[in-house]
């Protein structure tokens, strides 16, 4: 007997239909999937039903077409914010999924004013440290910058800054109703991949990191659906970010198109380090090792931020390899450009302590 279907037997705020087809093993299409996660984010199931759906997706596997439909459920519940045409052209996000539990230092992050510093707009959507010790927002609040900004400033501080941070909290509320049953599951779900594809800006170009190589094509295949000119999702032994540490793996998105390939330091003109080697602290520790990075200091933090803010002027089609870019990263940092980016972002979004 086939499983009932979801279209036609479902109420609207109903997840039963959905359990039933998803634990016989069958998978969701991504009109399914979007119904089925907007009922979630909406508040209209049980934590019972909610954690039923999340951990027999996670056993059997989530597909790529459950990944768009969740995220277009949640990009329809999340607080935007609208840019400029010509800013929104150009703008991009660098972040990772997290989960990686590597405890590195913000490399991210400080791509973010490297990139500014180099006049590209970016737009990073981050949250405080969730499965690491200083995520995001953490460190920013180190270095005086405000996360937590009314949202009608946010387009303002991009234009002054040339960068500007997306508080995930602010703009996922929706996510809200399906806290509990993921505290209590404890384990990795499918809501750990939707944070990188639902950036608030909805920017057209992205830099995003993977805890496993294995979501890498996925999650660039969600985001071809889901409109994205170009991006490069990338996975580092282990880190969810382009590393000196060996071999990277990456899947490109461009002009429809996916295409894998590795990368190594080497192609940028970097030499190889261990992973140890970028080992981070808390958000004091990590805000000043950030900033004297900015400042010039040299090593293997520098090197690895480096080579994932060359991969980022590849997608803004400022460089045409690892190697100019890298060039075009360092000169940003020696020139002061890239400190001058934070010390703009300090300037429009101060925290208030500071």
């Amino acid at each position: 007997m086939s499983a009932p279907s979801v279209s036609g037997t479902s109420r609207a705020g109903d997840l039963r239909p959905v359990l039933a087809r998803v634990a016989t093993g069958a998978s969701l299409t991504e009109a399914e999937a979007e119904q089925a996660f907007g009922v979630i984010m909406s508040g209209e199931a049980t934590p019972a039903q909610i954690a039923g759906l999340l951990m027999a997706m996670r056993v059997r596997g989530e597909t790529p077409a459950e990944l768009t439909g969740a995220v277009r459920a949640m990009r329809a519940r999340m607080l935007r914010i609208a840019l400029p045409e010509t800013m929104a052209a150009q703008a991009m996000d660098v972040c990772g999924t997290g989960g990686d539990n590597a405890g590195t230092l913000n490399v991210s992050t400080a791509v973010v004013f490297v990139l500014a510093g180099l006049g590209v707009p970016v737009a990073k959507h981050g949250n405080r440290a969730l499965s690491s010790r200083t995520g995001g927002a953490d460190v920013l609040g180190a270095l005086g910058v405000d996360v937590d900004v009314p949202t009608d400033r946010l387009a303002a501080i991009l234009a002054e800054a040339g960068c500007v941070f997306l508080f995930a909290p602010r703009h996922h509320a929706a996510l809200r109703h399906a806290a509990g049953p993921r505290v209590e599951l404890g384990t990795r779900t499918i809501f750990n991949l939707l944070g990188p594809l639902a950036n608030p800006a909805l920017v057209a170009r992205q830099l995003i990191g993977v805890f496993d190589p294995a979501w890498a094509e996925p999650m660039a295949v969600a985001l071809r659906e889901l409109g994205t000119e170009r991006c490069w999702v990338v996975h580092g032994q282990g880190l969810d970010e382009l590393t000196l540490a060996g071999e990277s793996q990456v899947v490109e998105l461009a002009g429809g198109r996916l295409r894998r390939f590795t990368v190594r330091a080497e192609a940028a003109g970097l030499a190889p380090a261990p992973v140890s080697a970028i080992r981070g602290g808390d958000a004091a520790e990590n805000a000043a090792a950030l900033e004297a990075l900015l400042r010039g200091a040299a090593g293997a933090y520098r090197d690895t931020v480096l080579l994932n803010a060359a991969a980022a002027l590849i997608i803004a089609g400022r460089a045409a390899d690892l190697a100019e870019g890298a060039g075009m990263a360092a000169a940003a940092i020696d020139a002061g450009a890239a400190l001058g980016a934070l010390d703009r972002l300090r300037a429009a979004a101060p925290l208030a302590s500071c």
